[in-house]
C-alpha cells in the first residue's frame, strides 16, 4: 500500500494490535480506526496495544497522550488460548465467536487452537459453557507486525464469510416463500377458473346467453 492511497484510517489500523477482542467497544480494529479517523472515538480505549500503542497513535494524530480507559479493560500480558480438550464437549460456541477463525473441531468432537493464529482475544473463555479454555502467555515472537496483519487478513476474510453465508440465507429463505406463495396464487387461479366455468354452465341451462 502506497502512501497516496493510505488513508489515516489505514494509518491508525496500522497501530492497533488486530486482537479483534472489541473492548475498544467497536467490532474489532478497523471499525475502532475508522471512529478514531472520524474523531468519534479516543485514543485510549485499547487495552492489548497498552501504554505503548496509546502514545503511537497519539503521536500520529497530534493529541496530547493519556493513560488507558479503565472502563474498556486494564494492560496485561497478552496471552494464547488453548482448549482442554479433555473437557470439550464439541459444543462449537468458541467456534462461533473466534475473529480470526483460530479455532477448529465440529459439532460434539473435540476442537483446538491453531496456536499461530490465535490473537488473545479472550472472547471464546466466556462462550465456552464448561470452561475448558485456558489462557497461557502468548511468545514474545508473536507480537510482531506479521502476525498482526496475518490476524487482520483473517478477520476480513471472516467477516467476508459470515456476509456471504448471510446473504446465501436470505436469498434460500426468499426463494422458499416464493414457492410457498406460487400453489396458493396457483390453487386460487384454478379454483376461479372452476367458478366461472360452473356459472357459465349454470347461465346455459336458464338460457342465459
Amino acid at each position: 500500500m502506497t502512501d497516496a492511497c493510505t488513508t489515516l484510517a489505514d494509518r491508525i489500523d496500522a497501530l492497533l494490535p488486530q486482537t479483534q477482542c472489541e473492548q475498544c467497544g467497536y467490532h474489532g480494529c478497523r471499525p475502532y480506526a475508522e471512529a478514531m479517523a472520524r474523531g468519534e472515538a479516543d485514543i485510549n480505549q485499547c487495552p492489548p496495544g497498552g501504554e505503548t500503542g496509546i502514545r503511537a497513535l497519539a503521536a500520529l494524530l497530534e493529541r496530547p497522550s493519556k493513560p488507558l480507559d479503565p472502563d474498556h479493560g486494564v494492560e496485561k500480558p497478552r496471552t494464547l488460548a488453548r482448549i482442554v480438550e479433555a473437557d470439550c464437549i464439541g459444543c462449537t460456541k468458541c467456534i462461533q465467536v473466534c475473529p480470526v477463525d483460530a479455532i477448529i473441531g465440529a459439532g460434539k468432537q473435540m476442537h483446538t487452537v491453531i496456536t499461530d493464529q490465535c490473537t488473545g482475544c479472550e472472547l471464546c473463555v466466556p462462550a465456552c459453557p464448561v470452561d475448558c479454555i485456558a489462557l497461557d502467555p502468548m511468545p514474545p515472537g508473536q507480537i510482531d507486525t506479521a502476525h498482526a496483519d496475518a490476524a487482520r487478513e483473517n478477520f476480513q476474510a471472516r467477516e467476508a464469510r459470515l456476509a456471504r453465508e448471510r446473504s446465501e440465507r436470505e436469498a434460500q429463505l426468499a426463494a422458499r416463500k416464493a414457492a410457498m406463495h406460487e400453489p396458493r396464487v396457483a390453487s386460487g387461479i384454478s379454483r376461479n377458473a372452476v367458478m366461472q366455468a360452473i356459472a357459465r354452465a349454470k347461465a346455459r341451462k336458464k338460457g342465459v346467453p
